[in-house]
């Protein structure tokens, strides 16, 4: 198929757009600025804040992969949902078959965050003009240069000690990025997937103390953690943006979301896209090996 990806140059896009094209589809890797666009596929302008721009990048495209989120921001919930909205619109007009969305795992009958919320709002909003939509619902997505994920190592290596907050009670259930791409891709190839939510997760549920021992045991790191059930989410956030490069806003976001259990309900996917999903150390180790070889990369 001829494809739009939107955030081409994010976390999960600039895996994705390499993947689609081994897999035979044509990509249009759409940005801001294509001028500086080094990735997989053609880049082609465009802007979520912008309908006119999100038209003309859409022509002649079949299905779009929508990765765009505003979270470094204090009012995304409204910016996502005015993006949702812009892009709902240009694919109708471009006659999109179907739309494929990346959002966040979570009980509907739970009190969700913020964030979480957003998310659920963004999947609405992406329906909305009629182009069947795929959601994929993942939790904590383990890759180097993912906000979660760097949240976790930047915590271990940088702190032998800390006191934590009731969150890292909370169970999630951990999935690579390599994985997450894995299923981006497979869904294409399934019109029985149109129009479907499914949950994505890896072989394991973790409480995030659980993946921050674990992560200390792999590189060989003292952690000792000192549970503190009166730490805000205000202040633990601004304590994040002290010992680690997250901004308050951003971490303020990410913590909300941890007050609610991620895990996988409904594992309708593993029929549609088989393959095994890599464990929580597996994907660890991944990850810090993307890490170490960026850093030696000139």
């Amino acid at each position: 198929m001829r494809v739009l990806v939107a955030g081409a140059s994010g976390f999960v896009g600039s895996r994705l757009c390499p993947a689609l094209e081994a897999a035979g589809h044509e990509v249009l890797a759409m940005t801001r600025h294509p001028a500086k666009y080094r990735g997989a596929g053609k880049a082609v302008g465009g802007d979520v804040a912008d309908v006119g721009s999100l038209r003309d990048a859409l022509k002649g495209a079949e299905a779009a992969y929508y990765l765009v989120h505003s979270l470094d921001s204090a009012d995304f919930k409204r910016r996502d949902a005015d993006a949702a909205r812009a892009f709902a619109r240009a694919a109708a007009d471009a006659g999109l078959r179907r739309i494929v969305y990346l959002g966040g795992l979570g009980d509907d009958d739970d009190t969700l965050s913020e964030h979480l919320a957003s998310r659920r709002e963004v999947e609405r909003l992406l329906g909305e003009t009629g182009v069947p939509v795929t959601v994929l619902r993942a939790g904590i997505v383990i890759g180097h240069g993912g906000t979660s994920w760097e949240l976790t190592r930047q915590l271990v290596e940088h702190l032998p000690a800390m006191v934590t907050p009731r969150w890292v009670r909370t169970r999630t259930q951990p999935i690579a990025v390599a994985d997450v791409v894995r299923y981006l891709v497979g869904v294409l190839d399934h019109p029985e997937a149109a129009g479907r939510t499914f949950d994505i997760g890896g072989p394991e549920v973790l409480a995030y103390r659980d993946m921050l021992q674990r992560v200390a045991a792999i590189e060989g790191r003292p952690l000792l953690l000192l549970p503190i059930p009166l730490l805000s989410p205000r202040l633990s956030s601004y304590w994040l943006s002290l010992v680690t490069n997250i901004d308050v806003t951003t971490g303020r976001a990410l913590i909300d979301s941890m007050t609610n259990e991620v895990v996988v309900r409904d594992d309708a996917i593993r029929r549609i896209v088989e393959f095994e999903p890599m464990g929580y150390d597996e994907a660890v180790l991944q990850a810090l090996g993307e890490r170490a070889k960026s850093r030696r990369t000139p």
